[in-house]
């Protein structure tokens, strides 16, 4: 969408028009100013900014890193974007990771951390990977043993740890630093667990499946304690996360949901239906922020997770996962709905005939969301069986067919008719429709009414426009 003409979206605009090798190369100079403590205005919000706008451009060059993130490397597949507060098994929220640092460096070890944040500074100016990864685990298994000692101490002390717990300022402050502490320990455990796996995972299934149900299943005899972690790791590489649940059905040998749920495997179930309402929150977060093109690709995630599980298991009877599922999709449902279902006014408002002399302009931004919307409107029709809607969905489409079939004849008129001051408004109001009319109906029904278009707009006789 247009910017809105502020200095934030002026920039956001700017830097996502960049080439990716425009934005590596930015990136990595903006890294290495932070590192030398230049002196550098809005740094934080520029880099934030180059990576929203390329989250998924994998040949980039790798990023400089700084201290802080080189400490928490290990952590990684385990990270999730979630700011509901909600405690997920295994998970450590992304925004955890600075109050958890700050405590390291101001009450763990303040010592210790500056002078690793120093010596890492140097190493990584100088581009000595190997160096950098090794002062990261000394500080890393200094902190283990730290912490352990505390929490030693704390242990039945309800109001201390509760002190602790503010003290870090997270909402699962002690949980989240649990996991830290269990990743930390068994970070060369993991990462042979990890080399064993495929980088990204495509489909899981035949000799892959195979492969990784047996390397699971000896992580399980082997470290129970690390199970949910290798899960989690497995989770990491697929690029269709729900088809964890494979993982279960090969190990239970059953696709009975009520049977999985018996045995270690059903943990993989429980992570796959915890990421679909992480997935939920994500959709709420991006139709609040009226970020459609991500709306649009969560809804087909969801969908696409939530048809894989109900095709992979048995669900049936009043299973606890079925109505975790079906709980989950109402709640989307409800979602995607409250928006759609304004799409229909919004291009009558748009589009609306105006009484003569009622000279006005639209908005480019207005145009681009309804536009935005509509497409929105068409990926819910696709999807509309597994998400529940398909009623308002075929309700909202017929609305818009309608209008826009039978209200092309009074805007031509309208420009057909039009003075000097109101021609560049009936334009700009046939323009749009000529654009929603695409989305809608499709480009040789939108290219038929741009000759229309042309021919009132010269003022010639409406037969020709059939010709």
């Amino acid at each position: 969408m247009a910017s809105n003409g502020l200095p934030v979206d002026r920039l956001r605009d700017y830097l996502r028009e960049l080439k990716p090798e425009a934005r590596a190369l930015l990136m990595a100079e903006l890294e290495r100013g932070r590192l030398r403590d230049d002196e550098l205005p809005a740094i934080g919000l520029i880099l934030r900014e180059l990576r929203e706008a390329a989250p998924h451009e994998h040949a980039l060059p790798p990023r400089i890193g700084d201290p802080q993130r080189v400490f928490f490397a290990p952590l990684e597949p385990f990270l999730i974007d979630d700011s509901s507060g909600r405690k997920r098994p295994g998970r450590i929220a992304r925004m955890s990771l600075e109050p958890i640092w700050r405590w390291i460096s101001t009450d763990l070890m303040p010592v210790e951390t500056l002078a690793y944040t120093e010596e890492t500074k140097r190493l990584l100016l100088a581009g000595d990977t190997d160096k950098v990864e090794a002062q990261a685990r000394i500080l890393a298994d200094d902190v283990v043993a730290r912490t352990e000692a505390v929490l030693a101490a704390l242990r039945g002390d309800a109001k201390a740890n509760r002190r602790l717990a503010g003290r870090i300022g997270t909402p699962n402050a002690l949980e989240e630093l649990n996991d830290v502490l269990v990743i930390f320990k068994a970070r060369d455990e993991l990462a042979a667990f990890g080399s064993r796996i495929a980088p990204h995972i495509r489909n899981l299934a035949d000799e892959q499946l195979e492969n990784v149900n047996s390397l699971v299943a000896s992580l399980l005899v082997r470290r129970q304690d690390l199970f949910l972690y290798g899960l989690l790791l497995v989770l990491s590489r697929l690029g269709s996360r729900w088809q964890l649940a494979r993982l279960a059905v090969r190990s239970a040998e059953t696709d009975v949901a009520a049977r999985i749920a018996q045995t270690p495997a059903a943990l993989a179930i429980t992570l796959v239906l915890d990421d679909i309402e992480l997935q939920a929150m994500q959709l709420r977060e991006a139709l609040q922020a009226r970020d459609i093109e991500r709306v649009i690709v969560v809804v087909k995630d969801i969908h696409d997770a939530a048809r894989g599980l109900r095709t992979e298991l048995d669900l049936s009877g009043h299973q606890p996962w079925s109505r975790q599922l079906a709980a989950v999709r109402a709640e989307i449902s409800a979602a995607t709905e409250a928006q759609i279902v304004t799409v229909p006014g919004r291009v009558h408002r748009l589009l609306r005939p105006r009484a003569k002399g009622e000279a006005t302009i639209l908005d480019d931004r207005d145009i681009a969301e309804v536009e935005a919307l509509i497409d929105l409107v068409n990926a819910c029709r696709t999807y509309a069986a597994e998400l529940a809607i398909n009623e308002a969905t075929l309700r909202v489409q017929s609305q818009l067919q309608h209008y826009l079939d039978t209200g092309m004849a009074p805007l031509l008129d309208g420009l057909r008719q039009a003075g000097t001051a109101e021609r560049s408004l009936r334009q700009a109001q046939i323009d749009a429709a000529v654009r929603f009319a695409a989305k809608i109906f499709g480009s040789e029904y939108a290219a038929v009414l741009v000759k229309a278009a042309d021919v009132a707009a010269h003022g010639a006789d409406p037969k020709a426009a059939k010709a």
